[in-house]
């Protein structure tokens, strides 16, 4: 596993497995356990995905030595603010069983997100947590934030597939040295994309799958792809994908495939906003 340096000297893999929508405990852990057997040592969770506690259990059955693991997790809306968020990222780390966060992340730039913000560094200052950054951080609120904190962002997790490259949003993350990882690598499938024949057309120059072409691309725009299966053998698909290159040539295929529009929903829109803290209201 190659792994990257982040602005604050940080090593983090340069590939990660996603435990989204996983929400059966048994499932979780067996996904989480066989993720890291065929290799993965980044794991990303979130608050909100309601299976912290099925990550950490995971953790302790694989064996696998803490220090050699890079755990992420997420504070979500309802904990935003410097109270809230710190007693959550405390929760976090008991539901884990963890003595120290790998990375956490601001999930949604929603409400007091400042002061989650502010909890999160002096987490960091206190040893609970060895980086910080956000999530589904448009340019200008990356921007903003990496100018008015002390710290800043070491990653942003945006949505990143053939279909929604941010062109124009990863060079403002580039200007900041903020690493960006990408969610939803495949579309969660939509556009038929395995299917697609630019994709497939590609693949079956290296023998590789729809799929290592996609996180292989990804890789070559120094973007850190998440991806999830809860299928072993796609997991070992999913992470061999450092014994080939794309060409120039491909690249720019794949680049014709760009829509410049979220496969799901635009953070940045009004109706994206009253629907994220309706979520919380309801719960």
């Amino acid at each position: 596993m190659k792994n990257i340096v982040l602005n604050n000297g940080i090593e983090m893999p340069s590939v990660g497995f996603g435990v989204f929508q996983i929400t059966d405990y048994d499932q979780c852990v067996n996904a989480v356990i066989d993720a890291l057997g065929v290799g993965y040592r980044l794991i990303d969770t979130a608050q909100s995905y309601g299976n912290e506690k099925a990550v950490g259990d995971a953790i302790a059955k694989s064996g696998i030595p803490r220090e050699d693991l890079f755990i992420t997790t997420k504070v979500w809306i309802s904990n935003s603010g410097y109270e809230k968020a710190k007693e959550s990222i405390l929760k976090s780390l008991e539901l884990m069983s963890l003595d120290y966060l790998d990375l956490v992340l601001i999930h949604q730039p929603i409400g007091d997100y400042y002061g989650t913000y502010r909890a999160m560094s002096d987490c960091q200052k206190e040893g609970l947590i060895k980086a910080i950054g956000v999530s589904n951080f448009y340019p200008d609120r990356l921007v903003d934030l990496s100018l008015n904190q002390e710290i800043i962002p070491s990653v942003n997790q945006i949505e990143v597939n053939p279909f929604h490259q941010q062109i124009a949003a990863v060079p403002f993350n580039n200007k900041y040295n903020v690493q960006v990882q990408a969610w939803a690598p495949f579309a969660e499938g939509q556009h038929d994309i395995f299917n697609n024949q630019v994709l497939k057309k590609i693949g079956s120059k290296y023998d590789k799958t729809v799929a290592q072409v996609i996180l292989r691309w990804l890789h070559q725009r120094n973007i850190v792809p998440l991806s999830k299966t809860i299928n072993k053998e796609r997991m070992k698909e999913n992470i061999n994908i450092f014994d080939f290159e794309l060409s120039d040539s491909d690249m720019e295929l794949i680049q014709s495939l760009d829509t410049e529009t979220s496969s799901f929903f635009n953070h940045q829109t009004p109706e994206a906003v009253e629907r994220l803290v309706s979520l919380v209201r309801n719960v």
